[in-house]
């Protein structure tokens, strides 16, 4: 059966000739003219893929991104924006919105089917959960303060509520916030048992014992805040057997690493199946996150590295650009989160995680997109 694509533009010959085109591909296609028309063709027809012109005259594509990625129904579509615009702030806006790619007109159709059955490509494998054994994905942050607890949390609830039951293993010995953002007390040293239990005995039923378990169906394997648990002493082999287990309970294992590149992070990097690190944009952080990027190209080889940037500022003038951050570290950047401090708050004091508490928020949307990209 062909994979049906709604186009959405409210320039006839433009629509007529993205249909044509994307016909002779192979696909089905069913048009929309309208924002409005696409919201309701989206929800009825349920495409395997949106292409979303910007420039509308009763709701622009960035209105309609949202608004699909607020549907649970259509919020797994995925979205290119497509569109005459080619500033830099309109392709951060696309992204900001939820699209999963931005192309600009006029474009030529080899670039069109190619990017089309790319993002298609990448939706498909999202949909297989099956797996012998899970994937580990490392979250590692080039300087202090960035949110690798709050992502890797925040993925791990995303997958949750796709029926999955993904594992988060705080590795923050004394540091440990994740318990704290899904709300959870009680015995949190977890991890900190696991870890200096001897190397032989950290299997999956010894991890078992020490999940906890969260409403959303994600599980914990905690760090307490405890200072002197950063003190523990245990042996690196004992963290990769723990990542090991892990894996053996879940098919997704969010694992977070903190910040830099440490000597347990170093020894892991074997047990992981990708890395997801998180850069800032401002001139002072770009500096540890090259240096970082330098020795993980050279350790991790052959696994995907995503790159993430971390807008924790709202003033525009102290950030760099997504292409320029892009340009510096030499590779593309795979999602973005937004500033977003109030809801960030609320979330810490309520115990809840963003995706949560406000799942249509913009950040929540670059969170669950995040989450989809890596999950496979």
């Amino acid at each position: 059966m062909a994979e049906k694509i709604l186009v959405v533009d409210d320039d006839v010959e433009s629509l007529k000739l993205i249909g044509m085109m994307l016909k002779r591909q192979g696909y089905e296609v069913v048009m929309a003219n309208s924002g409005n028309q696409a919201l309701m063709k989206a929800g009825i027809e349920k495409p395997q893929l949106v292409i979303l012109d910007v420039m509308m005259a009763d709701m622009d594509g960035y209105e309609v991104c949202r608004r699909l990625r607020g549907n649970p129904e259509t919020r797994p579509i995925p979205i290119i924006m497509f569109t005459a615009k080619t500033l830099i702030d309109d392709k951060v806006a696309g992204f900001e919105a939820g699209a999963d790619d931005y192309l600009t007109k006029p474009t030529h159709p080899a670039e069109l089917a190619s990017r089309i059955k790319a993002v298609l490509g990448r939706n498909a494998t999202a949909s297989q959960h099956i797996r012998p054994q899970g994937i580990a994905v490392g979250v590692l942050g080039s300087k202090g303060g960035i949110g690798t607890t709050t992502v890797a949390v925040n993925m791990a609830v995303a997958l949750a509520q796709t029926k999955q039951r993904p594992i988060i293993a705080d590795f923050q010995l004394g540091t440990g916030a994740a318990a704290a953002q899904l709300g959870m007390t009680g015995k949190l040293d977890g991890m900190a048992t696991v870890l200096t239990r001897p190397v032989p005995d950290i299997r999956g039923p010894l991890v078992m014992q020490h999940l906890l378990q969260h409403t959303t169906g994600a599980r914990l394997l905690a760090s307490s805040a405890d200072p002197k648990e950063a003190h523990t002493k245990y042996p690196l082999e004992a963290a990769v057997a723990t990542v090991k287990a892990l894996k053996g309970l879940s098919t997704h294992v969010m694992c977070d690493l903190g910040t830099g590149y440490t000597e347990m992070t170093a020894k892991l990097l074997n047990s992981l199946d990708k890395l997801v690190v998180l850069v800032e944009p401002i001139p002072v952080a770009m500096n540890a996150a090259e240096q970082l990027l330098g020795a993980l190209r050279t350790d991790f080889t052959d696994k995907p590295i995503h790159l993430v940037v971390v807008n924790r500022s709202p003033l525009a003038r102290y950030t760099i650009t997504w292409t320029d951050v892009e340009a510096r570290l030499g590779q593309s950047v795979a999602g973005m989160v937004s500033a977003a401090p109030e809801v960030a708050y609320q979330a810490l004091e309520t115990g809840q995680p963003i995706v949560v508490l406000q799942p249509n928020a913009v950040v929540s949307n670059q969170l669950i997109k995040l989450a989809q990209t890596v999950q496979n």
